[in-house]
């Protein structure tokens, strides 16, 4: 196999003409580019040059190396550039994230990927058990978790604090722990954390989930509020989820005397260096995020 190093010293010398010039600009020693033609000759079993003094012309040999060689050393070059390239504007971004902050961001990453068409967004909604484990797996670039991740392959950022309201139909004015008991709740993946976190610290009565009545349950985050729209309900939601309902005038979100934050982190693999693309889109993530809260 020809060494690249040498056969990029024949080819730049056959382009200059001059072996001083072709060191200089190689920043290489005269000796040296002599020594790298040698090699090939060497290796090849013929000369590649014929000297003439100080000049010199191509062998047939020599000539059909510069034709073959040029073409290779522009290659090599295309790849080097192509290896080294790193947008930050273009490439796919795969992305995790619970469903209350999904609602908020994905739009608004939307709304980046359109800004730049090169640059594809991958958004999936999911639990903090499976978004570690997405992350782990190097399955997803940037996980979003509400909790700490007990896998050492994720790295966490804490990033912003999302706060849980109590959510009403529109007519519940200001909700007692009778009325809560009469509503009944309306259940989610997360129900039963988010309901034991704000309802104990504002209710005295509250002991724990048990002593709700369950009157609905959705697993999809954009639907949860339709039944407490209804008047089937009340339930303890992100606010980011609240903000995103479609019908607010139908549903009343209660922010009671003791507020309740859930720290939003965001996870990288704890062993890769994120790429320009993945950075832009951790970026612009915290941007909406910080936006949003000083907008609350």
């Amino acid at each position: 196999m020809i060494n690249p190093a040498w056969l990029r010293t024949f080819c730049t010398l056959v382009e200059i003409g001059h072996f001083t010039r072709t060191a200089e600009n190689l920043h290489m020693t005269q000796s040296g580019v002599s020594q790298h033609v040698r090699k090939l000759e060497a290796q090849l079993g013929q000369p590649l040059l014929i000297r003439h003094g100080k000049s010199f012309t191509l062998s047939s040999t020599g000539n059909r190396l510069y034709k073959e060689g040029q073409k290779l050393i522009l290659a090599l070059d295309d790849l080097e550039k192509r290896v080294g390239l790193d947008p930050s504007h273009e490439g796919t971004v795969k992305i995790a994230s619970p469903g209350s902050v999904g609602l908020k961001l994905y739009p608004h990453l939307l709304n980046l990927q359109k800004r730049h068409p090169k640059l594809v967004i991958e958004y999936r909604f999911a639990p903090n058990s499976e978004i570690e484990k997405l992350i782990a797996e190097h399955k997803v670039d940037i996980g979003l978790m509400t909790c700490l991740s007990k896998l050492g392959a994720v790295k966490l950022k804490p990033i912003a604090d999302e706060e849980l309201l109590l959510v009403t139909p529109s007519n519940v004015s200001k909700p007692s722990w009778t009325q809560l008991l009469t509503l009944g709740f309306i259940d989610h993946p997360d129900g039963a954390h988010h309901a034991g976190q704000l309802l104990s610290v504002n209710f005295s009565e509250f002991l724990n989930s048990n002593q709700l009545t369950i009157s609905g349950f959705s697993n999809q985050i954009n639907l949860i509020l339709e039944p407490v729209a209804m008047g089937l309900g009340f339930t303890v939601l992100p606010i980011h989820a609240v903000g995103a309902f479609k019908e607010p005038s139908k549903i009343k979100a209660h922010r009671l005397n003791n507020k309740v934050f859930e720290t939003l982190h965001m996870g990288t693999h704890a062993n890769k260096f994120p790429e320009n693309r993945v950075k832009t889109v951790m970026t612009e993530i915290e941007k909406c995020l910080r936006t949003s809260a000083e907008s609350e």
